[in-house]
């Protein structure tokens, strides 16, 4: 099993494309997260109504619209009718600043950004997380497990149909057993999208700690770990699946066909965690969903949408659903490796 598992992290060590496209992955995920950091802590001309009492405290009004205004009732009213992004008013209750941001939704990241610390926020009409924040941490997650997913689960059905088509399979079946050789694939492939993942995690810890990020990095942290333990159980029941649709066809050209249901249960998620990241209800079922909960519950985790019993029912389900698409696959591959010619039915693959 461990040989196999060595030839298949061997065998994509070795491809140029792999290592070329892996490198482009790493470097274009740190760009984007230190440009986007450093594009917010850029932005001038942000509008704010501050009012007379408030003005001298503050430290600068560089990059700022200031809008002056008499009272706290008139600030109040430019933030909510959508003039100004927020307003400061005097408080001599929020020590040491003397003042306090209004905003409506959510405080405008470009004015939090000028402050040393925080100071004290109140919100007319709360949302949990920033808009354009939720947003990017949904393309995140969904990306992130669209391409590692994609193109590993893809890889392994490859060397599946492609051992059939060359007629290596054989000599590999007369030495060990069909099962053996798929879970050496599973692992090896596991292991390669696995430390992907985790060479991501480390970048965006790198990328957020440089632009200064320390904030949305603390509200990160259990999201991105709780992501990774839910894509090691799910890749392995998309890996094992992979493999029993590519052992299904003895040609390249015929992959699609059987790895096509596959690929939408995998491009699913990542469609609906983009446009429904505002949607408790689709979150919630995403959640509890084996092949999306990996995107799905770290992101109602990172939106605090989540109870701390949740992860783990999810997680479960994920393990019962995993065990069982592994004992499908594994048979469907047995039943199907030595089969040549015509694509094999599923029913035929079932029974054997």
């Amino acid at each position: 099993m461990w040989l196999v598992a060595e030839r298949e992290i061997s065998t994509k060590l070795r491809s140029k494309v792999f290592l070329i496209s892996t490198a482009i992955l790493f470097v274009a995920a740190l760009v984007g997260l230190i440009f986007g950091g450093l594009a917010a802590q850029n932005q001038s001309g942000t509008p704010v109504a501050v009012t007379a009492d408030a003005a001298p405290l503050l430290p600068s009004t560089e990059g700022l619209e200031i809008t002056e205004v008499a009272d706290r009732s008139a600030a109040e009213k430019l933030v909510s009718d959508g003039t100004v992004d927020a307003a400061i008013v005097a408080d001599p209750s929020a020590a040491p600043f003397g003042f306090t941001v209004i905003a409506d939704s959510s405080a405008p990241t470009s004015l939090m950004l000028r402050f040393a610390q925080v100071p004290p926020v109140e919100l007319l009409d709360p949302a949990q997380t920033d808009e354009a924040i939720r947003y990017f941490v949904a393309i995140g997650f969904g990306i992130v497990f669209l391409m590692a997913a994609s193109i590993f689960g893809s890889t392994i059905a490859a060397s599946v149909v492609e051992e059939k088509q060359t007629r290596v399979v054989e000599i590999l079946i007369s030495a060990i057993r069909a099962r053996t050789l798929l879970a050496g694939k599973v692992i090896g492939n596991t292991i390669l999208a696995m430390a992907q993942i985790l060479v991501l995690a480390a970048i965006a810890i790198v990328g957020l700690t440089v632009i200064g990020q320390t904030q949305l990095l603390g509200l990160l942290g259990a999201p991105i770990l709780w992501f990774a333990v839910f894509f090691l159980f799910g890749f392995i029941l998309l890996a094992a699946l992979f493999a029993a649709a590519g052992a299904m066809v003895s040609r390249q050209e015929d992959i699609g066909s059987t790895t096509f249901p596959i690929t939408i249960l995998i491009m699913a998620p990542y469609f609906l965690v983009i446009f429904f990241n505002d949607n408790p209800v689709v979150l919630t079922i995403m959640s509890y969903v084996p092949f999306s909960a990996p995107v799905g519950m770290p992101m109602r985790l990172f939106l605090g949408e989540a109870q701390w019993w949740e992860p783990i029912i999810s997680l479960l389900i994920l393990l019962a659903t995993c065990v069982g698409a592994i004992l499908v696959g594994a048979r469907i591959y047995q039943n199907s490796l030595l089969r040549m010619g015509a694509r094999v039915k599923l029913n035929e693959a079932l029974r054997g």
